[in-house]
């Protein structure tokens, strides 16, 4: 269900190929209080740079920012685009403030596609008017499909709770299938994931904070081949139209509220791993007992981005020693005496020594879906990692991708 006050809309503007919905817009009848995580990618599409600014410059005055309408597009990242890629977003951005009666600072734009190729402000700017003219709340629906590039079907995530008696309800879309290993940080191919509430808070510093916690466990633990994009986006909008009370920080609420928002974003997490590019198998790699969360989480990383474990899942071969390999790169610590390894809860390693159950390790490979767990011994340090097996359709979708 589509929270309260939020409506969409889709077009094809033929951006890259003909007849195909690529180009929507997101827009809540009240101006919503909104976070965004931004890619920390040293080199960011030209609607990233203008987001940052805009979230970065309400940020240093004490300001909320608020926004009312999000244009996407897909064919083109406009990324690498130099100045004049800047110079067209702004173009956009302004004709569609026009079009909508809005000040252009509650406008953001987001692109995903090719990268290196400008734009042609002219296939947006014509379908303005049209895509004001058919805002729906159905048309929320149509705008996850225009955001989609090698993906395979849309992805979607809602969820309806109860706050302080009223009901409230949070729905997100996202993108992605390659180019997956975000690395996002707030207000500073692709992933891309536009969430929308009707809850009402605070302030946009908690919605911030909430937001960055939940991208961190959620958005930032996946991967499908290891490469941060220069687009990744995660915009947060909450219009406060559900009726509710504010949320507060450190309130019942906002534990309700941040449960709420981790599930949707977990969902969509999952829903872009599981579509990854030629991906056969979604696998969570899960580090327990080490020395530290920071070394937990850069032995999962390793893990989930080694070319040799990816090809072995593939493979559907229990090949532990790419694991142990992988994780020990990493320079964290690890004693092999205490090492452990779990398919599922096949107990493939113990302290360090291959326990002989590799038929049944072989039977969990064959799942579409199963974990793998690296225990230490050595610490409370820990963390999970989404990740897909490396396929030979994935080098085939990558390799035709522009032609």
């Amino acid at each position: 269900m589509i929270p309260e006050g939020f409506l969409g809309s889709a077009v094809s503007a033929n951006i890259r190929y003909k007849d195909r919905l690529d180009l929507g817009l997101i827009y809540s009848k009240r101006p919503a209080i909104a976070s965004a995580c931004f890619t920390r990618n040293s080199i960011k599409a030209a609607p990233v740079k203008v987001g940052i600014e805009r979230f970065s410059n309400d940020y240093l005055k004490g300001k909320d920012t608020l926004i009312q309408a999000i244009l996407v597009n897909s064919g083109n990242a406009n990324a690498c685009t130099g100045q004049e890629g800047v110079e067209k977003t702004l173009n956009i951005l302004n004709a569609l403030s026009g079009v909508l009666g809005l000040s252009e600072k509650r406008l953001l734009m987001c692109s995903t596609g090719v990268i290196g190729e400008q734009i042609d402000e002219k296939k947006f700017i014509k379908r303005l008017d049209e895509l004001k003219d058919n805002l729906s709340s159905q048309g929320v629906m149509d705008v996850s499909q225009a955001i989609l590039t090698t993906d395979t079907k849309n992805k979607i995530a809602e969820k309806t709770f109860e706050i302080g008696g009223h009901k409230a309800r949070i729905f997100g879309m996202a993108k992605g299938a390659g180019m997956i290993a975000p690395n996002m940080g707030v207000a500073h191919a692709t992933m891309l994931a536009f969430i929308m509430t009707d809850c009402a808070v605070c302030s946009g510093r908690f919605l911030n904070a909430v937001l960055s916690d939940v991208c961190n466990k959620t958005f930032n633990a996946i991967t499908v081949d290891g490469d941060t994009s220069t687009n990744d986006t995660v915009v947060l909008m909450a219009n406060g139209m559900g009726g509710a009370g504010q949320i507060g920080k450190g309130t019942r609420e906002e534990a309700i509220f941040r449960d709420a928002l981790y599930e949707v974003c977990d969902r969509l997490s999952y829903q872009i791993v599981s579509d990854g590019e030629g991906a056969t198998k979604t696998v969570r790699i899960n580090v327990r007992d080490a020395y530290s969360y920071e070394e937990a989480r850069a032995m999962a990383e390793a893990i989930a981005n080694s070319p040799l474990v990816k090809t072995a899942l593939f493979g559907e071969d229990p090949n532990w020693g790419r694991i142990v390999a992988a994780a020990g790169k990493t320079g964290a610590s690890m004693r092999e005496e205490s090492l452990c390894i779990k398919l599922d809860e096949v107990l493939l390693v113990k302290n360090g020594l291959y326990t002989g159950r590799e038929q049944e390790a072989k039977e969990v490979m064959k799942k579409k879906a199963f974990s793998i767990t690296l225990s230490l011994g050595l610490g409370d340090g820990r963390f999970s990692m989404l990740t897909t097996d490396l396929t030979k359709e994935y080098i085939s979708i990558n390799a035709d991708y522009r032609s």
